[in-house]
């Protein structure tokens, strides 16, 4: 795969199918890149169709299960089967029932992830938790603030669905996201210690190729953050591709 290894990192300005040809595994971000706000851009059905089988999203999204997503992407035109579908809330969520199933959990988070932890068994109502997980929580106030750092003062293990503090939406513009609570949890509780999975590790991206059996070197990585997903692939071992769009207005 020459064309995928001539350089570390390859800036583009777009989505065309040709920038991947001869991988045989495509991991692609989700904001800023296929969609944002609700709306995939132009050039992203195109890019879906184009990869096919070879598809995979990796996100930092923790609002979604990957169900979910899969049925909203579909309704946009990008036909990603829920398995092809990583996101950081879920895949933690799947973490945690591994490491500590039915678990009294403090969870911090969308509806959907409200019902997808209840489907997995955690114990969402004990007074006393053990495990507090942060995700972008639609609803999240200063009273549930006080509610978190209470848990984390008396005991609880914090983790994070990821630590971006915002993605960008349809104009460029700075879009709240998990890593900007996490920053109110640290202006109250300045020491706080918290585990994450979610981008710049590369957990997502070693599932994503250890559920394919595709070697790291014959995949590319596809994302708009250098800081997040460039880590990510770093680390994983993957070819990365830079995009790099303008805003839209």
């Amino acid at each position: 795969m020459p064309s995928l290894l001539a350089d570390p990192v390859r800036p583009v300005s777009g989505l065309d199918p040709s920038l991947v040809d001869g991988a045989r595994l495509v991991l692609c971000d989700l904001d800023g890149c296929l969609v944002s706000e609700g709306r995939a851009f132009s050039d992203a059905p195109d890019f879906v169709r184009g990869c096919g089988d070879r598809f995979r999203i990796v996100s930092n999204n923790s609002t979604h299960t990957a169900d979910g997503l899969a049925a909203d992407l579909a309704a946009m035109g990008l036909a990603v089967p829920a398995a092809h579908i990583l996101l950081a809330g879920h895949q933690t969520l799947l973490h945690l029932h591994d490491i500590v199933p039915g678990a009294r959990l403090a969870l911090f988070a969308s509806p959907a992830i409200e019902r997808e932890a209840r489907r997995l068994g955690f114990d969402l109502d004990a007074p006393e938790p053990e495990v507090v997980l942060l995700c972008r929580d639609p609803g999240f106030s200063l009273d549930r603030l006080d509610v978190l750092t209470g848990h984390l003062a008396a005991g609880a293990a914090l983790w994070v669905a990821n630590t971006d503090t915002a993605h960008p939406g349809q104009a460029g513009q700075p879009i709240a996201e998990t890593g900007a609570l996490l920053a109110a949890v640290k202006a109250v509780l300045p020491d706080t210690l918290f585990r994450s999975i979610g981008k710049p590790h590369a957990a997502m991206a070693r599932a994503a190729l250890g559920a394919a059996g595709i070697p790291a070197i014959e995949a590319v990585f596809v994302g708009d953050n250098p800081v997040t997903d460039g880590a990510t692939a770093r680390d994983a071992g993957v070819p990365f591709i830079l995009l790099t769009r303008e805003a839209r207005t």
